[in-house]
């Protein structure tokens, strides 16, 4: 094989790596939800704290991502976070309270930290020179294909008739595929690619003909000086409460109204294949069309899927809209994965990217951490997902337009940096 070429087994690498902890590990907890609270007896919105946990330790863990990644190289990092992953499936397969269950958050958040979107971000990002939102979808694109994988290899075992705790054996069988994927990327990764002189007089021959340079942006004590900074991470935290706590709850709510289980199995595996391809989507088009336009598809969808879930019925219609949520919903999801990464660059530039990245995911998750015990606390006092529902909608169109005002103002300030005159892919 070309040494050229290896990036590509790198991208492979990574593609699977998200198939599995995001598709097996995270895409599929929403079945879990129901199963494990009628089995031990515990309250939804007290069992929510596991993802709270969870949420919070990501958030902690990416606001060091910078300086972890520096001292221990992302392959040490992708090993650990693939024995947290493991770690947190057997835990979950034995817990009987809510304690355990939350110590396996905590395990839970460590291991995706350092496993999906931002470390994803960091590789593509020094392995890939060209189309890098392109490759970014691609890649996490991987969940959605995990996903509709994962429902359909454990929604059989969690729902199996006469046996409460199937769940257990699902989380176990987890386990064991995360230890057969951690050990084959082990084996084949590589922290750095091996640039030589030649390499390097192509990137320049590259970038010379680019009709957008790549921008070496500023360092991060200048980031922190920006109004528009603070404010897309407002908008990034609340894009992460509101898709979190809608997805969260979803195979829930259709339970709780009346769809049977094999319904919902059939409509989480389609938002599964539909958000594979909409995460690739939502890079190509931020490649084509820019960050505004994608962005703006985006929440848009956001907004209609939180009305569509909160109007379902039990009845030929609302099982039609339920499938339109689970394909609507899955172009809404790059907000809090595919994008980060591109916004991060884009906003800012290459020399602060890393911890921009960070700080992005980290805010994020924490939007994550409060979106769930919200959405389930709604449901304990009301009965309901509804009003929970109607008011993610409010705050979409309230995040819609503070990031119209982050990218307008962006814009303004990577002109002022004197590099180059253009819009920052508007």
């Amino acid at each position: 094989m070309k040494k050229i070429g290896y990036k590509w087994v790198i991208v492979a690498l990574c593609f699977l790596m998200v198939l599995t902890t995001l598709g097996f590990g995270s895409s599929v907890r929403t079945l879990f939800l129901s199963p494990i609270t009628e089995a031990l007896g515990i309250e939804r919105s007290k069992f929510s704290l596991n993802d709270s946990c969870r949420f919070i330790s990501t958030a902690i863990i990416n606001i060091f991502f910078g300086t972890l990644v520096c001292k221990f190289g992302a392959k040490k990092l992708i090993g650990a976070g693939f024995l947290s992953l493991i770690s947190a499936m057997l835990i979950y397969a034995f817990a009987n309270n809510i304690w355990f269950f939350c110590v396996g958050g905590v395990m839970l958040g460590i291991g995706l930290s350092w496993t999906t979107t931002t470390m994803v971000g960091y590789v593509v990002n020094k392995w890939c020179r060209e189309n890098k939102g392109t490759i970014m979808g691609f890649v996490l694109a991987a969940n959605g294909i995990g996903g509709a994988v994962a429902t359909q290899i454990v929604s059989p075992i969690i729902y199996r008739e006469n046996d409460i705790f199937g769940y257990r054996k699902a989380y176990l069988l987890i386990a064991v595929i995360l230890f057969a994927v951690g050990t084959l990327v082990m084996i084949f990764f590589r922290n750095d690619p091996k640039i030589s002189a030649v390499s390097e007089e192509k990137k320049e021959k590259t970038q010379s003909k680019s009709k957008i340079p790549e921008w070496d942006g500023v360092e991060y004590k200048e980031v922190r000086k920006t109004r528009f900074f603070y404010l897309a991470c407002v908008s990034i935290f609340l894009t992460g409460l509101v898709l979190q706590g809608m997805y969260g709850i979803s195979a829930a709510h259709m339970k709780d109204i009346g769809i049977d289980a094999e319904y919902i199995a059939l409509v989480m595996s389609v938002h599964s294949i539909s958000l594979a391809f909409f995460k690739f989507l939502a890079g190509f088009l931020y490649d084509k069309a820019g960050l505004r336009v994608s962005v703006n598809i985006c929440i848009t969808c956001a907004i209609v899927v939180s009305i569509i879930l909160a109007s379902l019925t039990d009845n030929m219609t609302g099982r039609i809209f339920a499938m339109l949520y689970g394909i609507l919903c899955s172009a809404a999801l790059p907000l809090e994965t595919v994008m980060l990464p591109i916004y991060a660059r884009e906003l800012f530039g290459e020399k602060s990217f890393n911890k921009v990245l960070g700080i992005f995911v980290s805010v994020n998750t924490t939007g994550y951490a409060l979106g769930s015990p919200m959405m389930n606390l709604c449901f304990d006092k009301l009965g309901s997902y509804r009003t929970g529902l109607y008011s993610c909608s409010a705050l979409m169109i309230f995040v819609f337009a503070m990031l119209w005002i982050v990218i307008t103002e962006a814009k303004k300030f990577r002109a002022n940096q004197n590099t180059y005159d253009i819009d920052i892919k508007p």
